[in-house]
């Protein structure tokens, strides 16, 4: 029997609905990140860089993509005869289909595959989390205090703790309670989402626990591990790490890349990131362009001045554009004249000339201020925007668009157009 010491459960079903119109068509994990990347990449290559050479990767939402980009795993290394990645969607068991519902439903439903490498301890992650991390040096931390769950923390502001699963600690790391996204924190240490199950106890809680409807690791499953008396341990990680959940945290989150010393450095030898690239040519900008502060994916083409901002592969950027402080992705095209700021432009759209994109002050979003927010402008894949109109703040917009969507040739702060057929 294949016996491996610790497996990876990697979570990547999730709709990321508060990205709106960047994950209408596609898993919030295979949203693409720092021009080159997708989200997904920076778990995967943790995982490879740490050991671990066996990840099972649990999709749901809208996967196509997102199998496409991981394949076989060769980026990663991970094309192994024995472990390597394997993609798990939701499949039909005696005759009745079941969705994944809640994370640790996902797990449950993979015990088979689990159980089939014997491991000692099973790591679980989640799919949209931007960091670098040793998942050994936490095994080892899980080890050494003899754990059967040991929980990734990092302290948070104390006005954001409501947002997460707080853990409270004594001297020796040990957790001796908890709160599922409290409404009053007793303290500021938050769960990043990233577990190390000591098997047994992940396959006993599972079982036990399976019969919960949305069943989640933070609601039902540490609970559980808790009230039975089981060893739980707070890893506390000091590191970079980010939740791009929300546009502005994504939005932020890119623009970090560019800063003269990065806080998040994508370029270090010892701990690469990997992708899957295609084979293009460099970048091309041409003797009147101007580019000042900003990555520029391969196989771009920069006729127009790009300040502050991430470029994707593929794109061009037509003569006279002026790009400020933006996330512009794979194989989009800006036509002459235009000037974007403050945007955020999927992959595969088509802007004409003379457009112009985060004007005017800032209105609250009538699609979803939630969402919609920050002063960012939107536009989800494989839009289309007709030459010579305006766009204004806080603004989505989704599909083929003509100017009669434009009155008077404006989308005004907190407007939006999403096309049928396109969610927001």
């Amino acid at each position: 029997m294949i016996k491996k010491e610790m497996i990876a459960m990697l979570l990547a079903g999730g709709q990321g609905s508060r990205l709106g119109v960047l994950t209408s068509k596609v898993a919030k994990p295979a949203v693409a990140f720092g021009g080159k990347y997708r989200i997904i990449d920076f778990p995967l290559s943790n995982c490879i860089n740490s050991g671990v050479d066996t990840v099972g990767v649990l999709t749901q939402y809208q996967p196509l993509r997102l199998n496409a980009h991981i394949g076989i795993g060769i980026p990663w290394d991970l094309d192994r005869n024995i472990g390597g990645v394997t993609v798990l969607p939701p499949y039909e068991k005696n005759g009745n289909s079941e969705w994944y519902t809640g994370t640790a439903n996902a797990i449950y439903q993979n015990l088979d595959y689990m159980e089939a490498y014997n491991p000692e301890y099973v790591l679980i992650l989640s799919g949209d989390h931007i960091y670098k991390m040793d998942y050994e040096v936490m095994l080892d931390f899980h080890k050494a205090n003899n754990a059967d769950v040991t929980i990734a923390t990092m302290p948070v502001p104390y006005e954001e703790a409501s947002r997460f699963g707080i853990m409270l600690t004594d001297d020796e790391n040990k957790i001796v309670d908890f709160q599922e996204k409290p409404e009053h924190p007793k303290g500021n240490l938050a769960s990043m989402g990233i577990y190390i199950f000591s098997w047994k106890v992940l396959k006993e809680a599972l079982i036990k626990k399976s019969d919960q409807s949305n069943c989640d690791f933070g609601k039902h499953i540490i609970p559980y591990c808790h009230s039975q008396g089981n060893r739980l341990f707070a890893y506390e990680y000091n590191g970079y790490w980010k939740d791009v959940g929300t546009l502005s945290s994504y939005w932020e989150a890119n623009m970090e890349l560019i800063n003269i010393i990065p806080v998040f450095n994508l370029y270090e030898e010892f701990w690469r990131i990997y992708t899957k690239s295609d084979a293009l040519p460099p970048q091309y900008i041409s003797e009147y362009a101007r580019v000042d502060r900003s990555i520029i994916g391969e196989g771009s083409d920069i006729y127009g001045e790009v300040y502050n901002s991430v470029i994707g592969v593929g794109v061009t950027i037509g003569e006279g554009v002026v790009v400020r402080d933006s996330i512009i992705m794979k194989d989009t095209v800006i036509g002459n004249g235009s000037r974007i700021n403050r945007a955020i432009i999927a992959e595969n759209v088509n802007i004409g000339e003379n457009v112009e994109i985060g004007i005017g002050d800032e209105a609250p979003s009538k699609l979803d201020s939630k969402v919609y927010n920050g002063g960012l402008a939107t536009i989800g894949e494989y839009s289309v925007i007709p030459s010579n109109v305006k766009i204004g703040k806080n603004t989505a917009i989704s599909g083929t668009t003509n100017p009669g969507d434009y009155p008077n040739g404006v989308l005004g702060s907190g407007e939006y157009i999403i096309k049928a057929g396109d969610v927001g």
